[in-house]
């Protein structure tokens, strides 16, 4: 992606100096693993995963791994500030006005409007307060653990992340929160999917649109994106991190459902072909 240079969002709030405070989530490696089946990229809700990290725990890093730290930050700024672009332009044609989220960098742990959370959720966004967050070391766990090279998978992680703020919107995540205490957790984990597929679908919507607007991607853009789509997908990493597959527990999507869907809205820039809910309730 030709980044460099560009504009970089003014909404950001970067944290990655201060202390998470005392609520976070649990992990390692294999932990890691299992937290991204269930949340990374999620609606927001990280009560489940909530238990207690000594007060200021934070992340040391030596100057080079500052100084990459930083560029990352930068790139995702500029990220954003393509999706800002975007989304207002593709809102005002539509008829309705965006209201832009803001990105909060964090370093180690974090607390949002949602709870507390520590980077081993993965970026997620909070329809509480609107905005989402971020630790760039999930950067380099998309090209380490992930297998998954390239910048352009971080685009589409801050996409798909901005396409949650668009359901907040559009009154989607509001009607998941309504759902959320009347299914079973089984019923529920299909609106989920149907939820992460629509976010999935925006990014693709926003890649389209960037790239007729700006001609800011390079070759192999969309493939780095798609490989990432595919190695995040539930089944992918239930077979990861527990050697086979259970569909009831799914809550993202499969592999296969995250390439469509994102390969949908990039070919499409169509929003309002996005309607996962009716296509997979059918």
């Amino acid at each position: 992606m030709l980044w460099k240079g560009r504009r970089e969002s003014g909404n950001v709030d970067d944290r990655r100096g201060m202390s998470g405070g005392k609520m976070a989530a649990g992990g390692g490696v294999i932990g890691i693993i299992i937290l991204l089946i269930n949340f990374m990229m999620s609606d927001g809700d990280l009560s489940k995963l909530q238990v207690q990290l000594p007060q200021g725990q934070t992340t040391q890093l030596t100057a080079e791994e500052q100084a990459a730290d930083d560029e990352r930050a930068a790139f995702v700024k500029v990220v954003l500030a393509e999706t800002e672009d975007v989304w207002n332009t593709v809102f005002t044609e539509n008829g309705s006005q965006y209201v832009e989220p803001t990105l909060v960098l964090f370093r180690g742990s974090v607390q949002s409007g949602c709870g507390g959370a520590s980077s081993e959720v993965g970026p997620f966004y909070c329809p509480a307060d609107q905005n989402l967050y971020i630790d760039l070391s999930f950067y380099e766990d998309l090209q380490t653990k992930l297998n998954a090279p390239g910048d352009f998978p971080m685009a589409y992680v801050v996409a798909h992340e901005v396409g949650h703020h668009i359901q907040k919107l559009t009154g989607v995540s509001d009607k998941m929160h309504e759902l959320r205490s009347q299914l079973s957790e089984t019923e529920y984990n299909k609106y989920s999917v149907m939820m992460e597929l629509q976010a999935d679908f925006y990014a693709g919507v926003w890649a389209h649109h960037t790239q007729k607007m700006k001609n800011i991607l390079e070759e192999g853009d969309i493939e780095e994106a798609l490989t990432a789509a595919n190695a995040i997908g539930d089944d992918n990493l239930q077979k990861r991190s527990q050697g086979y597959v259970v569909p009831d527990a799914f809550t993202h999507g499969t592999s296969e459902q995250r390439v469509y869907w994102f390969s949908k809205g990039y070919k499409t820039g169509d929003m309002k072909q996005g309607d996962t809910f009716s296509e997979l309730s059918n």
